[in-house]
């Protein structure tokens, strides 16, 4: 993000330059000038001008992927894999209404990411011009902001703050439409920056900070339950610490994995409806219920009336609109929470039986890799045990995308995440086809760490198009896909909740995949068998191109333990 400093030498510079320039040309200097250096895109008619002075602004690196939704996709995973603001283009009409998932995937999440759409001539506007939509209204619910470019000269003030709004605070997305004649329109003109918005996310009051801290000491049974605000506030260090200081046992959202290593002595794991039984039962049982960066979303809740029944509630989160919305607190601390979780210093907390509980109760339900395979009489292959397998044999500093489904839970579960910007799936918005785009994503962002995109057969199909993406820029991607010839979430359900009616949920008839990505170019190997899994998994990590691992599993085979919907978390079912 750039500093106030780095803006007001910006503005200097940009106001200085009378040149004549295009829109065009104005909207791509001035985001290389907030230190973009990837812009994920599909060009089209109404984003043309723009496509064609790109050549000229070198220090700009183009990745082409093959649908909008795509490029959406790879924004956020590279936000998500390198902390910088993510950037995506699309033309007007449906390239613009494709990124529209992307869009609310990145604010359900909170991924900074600036959409940049190319739209009509303003004389157009509103006419039903060919490929005319109206994006800005299509996306004023789920953006941070939105602009309609109408003079070439406004871009360089509205580019720096574009880039500003999404990352500052609780990050999210923000559009740019800019109509074709503005694009095209040259300009000496460059008017003048907004002030630069001096916004410091503070530490709560004092005097809340003791209360919280008062709270914590009177405590018998204190749990910390952590969200993805923790990595978004740039709280990781301070958490750890915290939870160092005070050896509070922690349960953690599935996007807050990561932000105390899986296996640091104090984790109890995912919470939720596929949370881990230790993680559910400790926020039954709890007295104190300490949110750092979580919302009470529904997965992790169950029903909300019965979550942490008996516990008082300290809420730390930077955005206030959070807090009393879903559960009234006790004690809030707003604002931000790297200052937040370091002011708190309760000390170590007097609660030995209740640690004592709550691990003991780990240990009793830690999860048993072998019996479900010695059951099998196919000797097939046991995804969890695989993806467990594969996640210690990966170097620590390696990222996992994932899409969304039971392979999602199962990487949630049986995964190690030494750092939340080593897991990147969708969350609030729940996106089939997120993981591969994603993934290539997080790659070129983090090109020395190696990356794992894992997706299911109903997933990959959604986006199944940018394994083109990965051959054509030789994006070093590991693929494992896990083909149940099912949707197996639906799947699963269908059989507990419905009667085993399994309606529309068949893919048998799935193509080969290894096939389909050898098609693409991609290297690509089957394994079937339990006993293919090791030298499946060196092959994998040992490749040094985009490699595809399909993996044919039980259809039938379920995740485990499962939160009915409307139940309390500590009602869970087990296999």
């Amino acid at each position: 993000m750039t500093t106030a400093t780095q803006f007001e030498r910006q503005q200097t510079k940009i106001l200085a330059n009378r040149e004549p320039k295009s829109g065009a040309l104005l909207l791509l200097e001035s985001i290389a000038a907030q230190g973009v250096d990837t812009i994920f895109g599909y060009p089209g008619g109404a984003i043309m001008p723009v496509y064609d002075v790109l050549p000229k602004v070198t220090s700009l690196r183009h990745i082409l992927c093959r649908h909008e939704q795509g490029c959406g996709m790879a924004a956020i995973g590279y936000a998500r894999a390198t902390g910088k603001t993510g950037t995506a283009f699309a033309t007007s009409g449906p390239g613009a209404t494709n990124l529209v998932t992307a869009i609310a995937d990145a604010y359900l999440d909170s991924v900074p990411v600036v959409f940049v759409t190319g739209q009509v001539t303003s004389d157009l506007m509103g006419t039903d011009a060919f490929q005319e939509v109206d994006i800005f209204g299509i996306t004023l619910p789920i953006v941070k902001h939105s602009y309609i470019a109408r003079d070439p000269a406004d871009l360089p003030g509205m580019v720096a703050e574009a880039y500003f709004i999404a990352a500052e605070g609780r990050p999210g997305p923000v559009l740019i439409d800019l109509p074709k004649d503005v694009a095209n329109a040259l300009t000496t003109e460059r008017h003048k920056w907004r002030p630069y918005p001096k916004i410091k996310p503070e530490m709560g009051q004092s005097d809340y900070i003791s209360k919280a801290e008062d709270l914590i000491k009177k405590s018998k049974k204190p749990l910390f339950y952590i969200g993805g605000g923790i990595a978004q506030g740039d709280g990781v260090q301070e958490l750890r610490d915290l939870v160092d200081r005070t050896n509070i046992p922690v349960v953690s959202t599935l996007k807050g994995l990561g932000s105390l290593p899986s296996d640091h002595p104090s984790f109890l794991g995912m919470l939720g409806m596929h949370g881990l039984k230790a993680a559910n039962y400790a926020v039954q049982e709890c007295d104190l219920l300490i949110v750092a960066g979580a919302r009470f979303d529904d997965r992790a809740t169950g029903k909300l009336d019965t979550f942490a029944p008996n516990a008082k509630v300290i809420h730390l989160d930077i955005d206030i609109a959070e807090i009393n919305k879903l559960r009234k607190t006790d004690v809030y601390l707003d604002g931000s929470l790297k200052k937040n979780l370091a002011a708190l210093n309760p000390g170590e907390a007097q609660c030995e039986n209740w640690r004592h509980i709550c691990f003991s109760r780990r240990d009793e339900h830690e999860w048993d890799y072998k019996s479900p395979i010695e059951n099998m009489k196919t000797g097939g292959v046991y995804a969890p045990k695989l993806l467990h397998d594969l996640s210690r044999r990966v170097d620590r500093s390696a990222i996992i995308t994932c899409d969304v489904g039971q392979h999602q839970m199962w990487v949630a579960q049986h995964c190690y995440f030494d750092n939340p910007k080593d897991h990147i799936t969708s969350g609030g918005l729940g996106t089939m086809g997120f993981g591969l785009p994603a993934g290539l994503g997080a790659k070129l962002g983090a090109p020395n760490r190696t990356v794992i995109t894992v997706s299911g057969d109903g997933s990959i199909m959604m986006n199944i198009q940018e394994l083109a993406t990965l051959f054509r820029y030789d994006i070093p991607l590991k693929i494992v896909l896990l083909d149940n010839s099912a949707l197996g979430m639906v799947r699963q359900w269908q059989e507990v909740f419905f009667e085993k009616n399994y309606s529309e949920v068949n893919l048998d008839d799935n193509p080969d995949f290894a096939m389909v990505a050898k098609a693409f170019q991609i290297d690509a190997f089957t394994i079937t068998k339990g006993d293919e899994v090791d030298d499946g998994i060196e092959r994998l990590l040992s490749a040094t191109g985009p490699i595809l691992m399909h993996v044919k599993i039980d259809t039938y085979e379920n995740v485990w333990p499962l939160v009915p919907p409307g139940r309390s978390n500590a009602d869970m079912m087990e296999r």
